[in-house]
């Protein structure tokens, strides 16, 4: 047990110190971590994914929180925009969570390893110049792009800054407001998603102890403690370290998580 939470607070640094010095969503490098550790104290296996996914949304319960109160406190977060997404973000959120938990364990694996490993594509590439629009674009389709990064985000265990800043910045808004009201939109997010897969898994038997539904209680608790005070470290390093090559080294390791899940997936 003490070595479990060892792993878990020490994980949490790894994830917040990330967070904060590359932008990643949480959810990019928890859930793998998550996979490979429920295998290796012999969860469920076709619980293994699910519980992952549910553990690592529920932590962005908590950061998310952290993060937007300082982007609110520089005046980045456009609130009108995140009521436009808000309705959307909160019915998709509910509908991925039941989608994730009715996809088969290799199907479910099948996709979270292939989106890791277009993370890994992407981070690799050199980011190019984004021009900076005075007007915003037409918001008239913001409820369904808001429960299309919803769905997605709750399969996926992550905040949804990977799915709605280029959307956002696409739309014509700065990057600063686009990464300000994708930290304020994770919360909708998370707290949808989190409620729903405590229902989804309560009660079934099969869930190991210390679980809250789909959500397993030490490794949330632990991942907290130690990745919400690491992220404004990370924040403060990214000022100082050669981010591209780091953003590189991440990209490996991103891809090997994705390549592991996947070869475990046909396994």
């Amino acid at each position: 047990m003490l070595e479990e939470w060892a792993l878990y607070l020490g994980f949490g640094c790894l994830a917040g110190l990330l967070s904060g010095l590359m932008g990643i969503g949480g959810g990019i490098v928890i859930v793998p971590f998550l996979v490979w550790h429920f295998g290796r104290l012999g969860f469920p296996a076709n619980a293994v994914m699910i519980m992952a996914v549910a553990t690592s949304l529920a932590t962005i319960v908590v950061t998310s929180i952290s993060a937007t109160l300082a982007h609110h406190r520089r005046g980045a977060v456009d609130w009108a925009l995140v009521r436009q997404l808000a309705p959307g973000i909160l019915a998709g959120s509910v509908l991925g969570s039941v989608i994730a938990d009715l996809l088969p364990a290799r199907a479910f694996k099948l996709f979270f390893s292939g989106f890791l490993l277009h993370v890994s594509l992407r981070m690799l590439r050199q980011t190019p110049k984004i021009p900076i629009h005075t007007e915003a674009g037409d918001s008239g389709h913001f409820g369904v792009v808001g429960a299309a990064i919803g769905a997605l985000s709750s399969i996926l265990g992550i905040g949804g800054g990977t799915l709605s800043v280029p959307f956002l910045v696409k739309r014509g808004y700065p990057v600063r407001t686009a990464v300000a009201v994708s930290s304020a939109c994770g919360f909708p997010i998370a707290v949808a998603g989190s409620l729903t897969y405590i229902l989804l898994g309560w009660g079934n038997a099969q869930l190991p102890n210390w679980n809250l539904g789909y959500i397993h209680l030490p490794a949330f608790i632990g991942i907290v403690l130690t990745s919400v005070p690491l992220a404004p470290v990370g924040a403060a390093l990214a000022h100082r370290l050669p981010t591209r090559n780091l953003r590189v080294l991440l990209a490996m390791v991103v891809a090997l998580a994705g390549g592991r899940l996947l070869v475990r997936s046909f396994s």
